[in-house]
């Protein structure tokens, strides 16, 4: 049997939020960005071209923007396992691998973290 599975990728996604261990560093709000890659249920074949039967990604990104502006984290850790949570909980959506970067350390472009998380079957 042939495995398939099909992908959307939202990259560069850039949210603003609370983090940090240090009280001060969650006083103001910073920009983090994500990478999230979405395997669907289903592949794309019998779309038909209609937004229905796919996932909305500007819905996704919406959630991703909500979720993250939603009170204060110390760990990018736990604001991860917040995102996915959130991307699957749509429906259609089979697994999340999301990466969260944060710009906080000097001489370092980002520091990130990378989780997937698959929906849990009833």
């Amino acid at each position: 049997m042939l495995f398939m599975s099909d992908h959307i990728n939202i990259k560069g996604l850039r949210l603003v939020t609370r983090v940090g261990v240090p009280e001060e560093e969650r006083a103001i709000p910073q920009s983090v960005e994500v990478n999230v890659t979405i395997t669907l249920s289903k592949t794309f074949k019998g779309f038909d071209d209609k937004l229905e039967h796919t996932i909305d990604y500007y819905r996704v990104s919406q959630k991703l923007r909500e979720v993250a502006s939603q009170g204060e984290r110390r760990l990018i850790e736990t604001l991860a396992e917040e995102l996915a949570a959130a991307v699957v909980a749509f429906e259609g959506v089979c697994a999340v691998t999301l990466e969260v970067e944060k710009f906080i350390l000097a001489d370092c472009g980002s520091v990130s973290v990378v989780i997937t998380r698959a929906r849990e079957h009833d």
